[in-house]
């Protein structure tokens, strides 16, 4: 799939997402919003597709909302609204990264901000390049976090650096953004690329469906309490006890080599 503002190629196992606006820092457009969707769809459709990665063309990786969007215009006087952009765009977006049938992972090569900075939080791991930063832009322009920046931040950072970083709306490098807990990695540039396929294929060759239910342990822990968690765990190492990788992983275990995961 490859279209004017999100280019999508799928290679075995791998699904690669390429925000394709440079000039535009890779900001989104409701046209490229409805590019993403269909990615992302076509992903969720994919039976082959073990690993979703989506980084951005060029400096950046996502600048967020597109102001220039015609959406966001003030028309014959009316302001618009900006709240049903987001419920219509924005947040089905975050909860189909967040619940899709594949890990992903974000590779922030450059800014991320608004928006943008909390759908590479939607994914499963984020590794950005060093000269990569994280921006909540929001207050600068007399607007509210939205995308589910203040759960991301909040829920990883605690109150008083998601308050400090949304209200300041000051940059948050790569290095203290992994030294703060936000993010799995900051990787110098010069071995960016080929750490980022390097973690691409590790991820492909592990057992999708446990990765899958491993996510939404970690999500549900957060609401639970314990009794509820050891129930959910039993439930799902139930599940994963009668598929195909699991087989796979005990042989491999008492053969002494690596096992060949199909994700089944």
């Amino acid at each position: 799939m490859n279209a004017s503002s999100v280019e999508l190629t799928v290679e075995g196992a791998i699904a690669r997402l390429v925000l394709n606006r440079p000039e535009k820092l890779n900001s989104l457009d409701e046209v490229a919003m409805l590019e993403f969707h269909a990615a992302v769809d076509a992903v969720q459709a994919d039976k082959e597709a073990r690993v979703l990665v989506i980084t951005g063309a060029g400096r950046a990786f996502c600048a967020g909302q597109d102001l220039a969007d015609p959406a966001m215009q003030v028309v014959d006087g009316r302001l618009p609204d900006i709240g049903n952009l987001v419920e219509r765009l924005f947040k089905p977006l975050v909860l189909k990264l967040q619940n899709l049938n594949v890990p992903t992972i974000a590779a922030v090569n450059g800014l991320a901000a608004g928006g943008g900075a909390a759908i590479a939080l939607a994914c499963d791991i984020v590794v950005a390049a060093k000269s990569a930063y994280f921006l909540q832009a929001f207050s600068r322009i007399g607007l509210t976090p939205d995308t589910g920046s203040t759960w991301f931040l909040s829920q990883r950072l605690g109150v008083a650096r998601t308050l400090g970083l949304t209200m300041l709306a000051d940059k948050l490098p790569a290095d203290k953004a992994a030294e703060w807990g936000l993010i799995w990695d900051a990787i110098d540039d010069s071995e960016f690329k080929v750490s980022v396929d390097t973690l691409v294929g590790r991820v492909a060759a592990l057992p999708t469906k446990a990765l899958v239910r491993t996510r939404q342990l970690v999500h549900a822990a957060h609401s639970h309490t314990l009794e509820q968690q050891l129930s959910m765990e039993a439930s799902f190492i139930r599940e994963m006890g009668w598929t195909e990788d699991y087989q796979e992983g005990v042989k491999a275990f008492a053969e002494k080599r690596t096992a060949n995961f199909k994700g089944r």
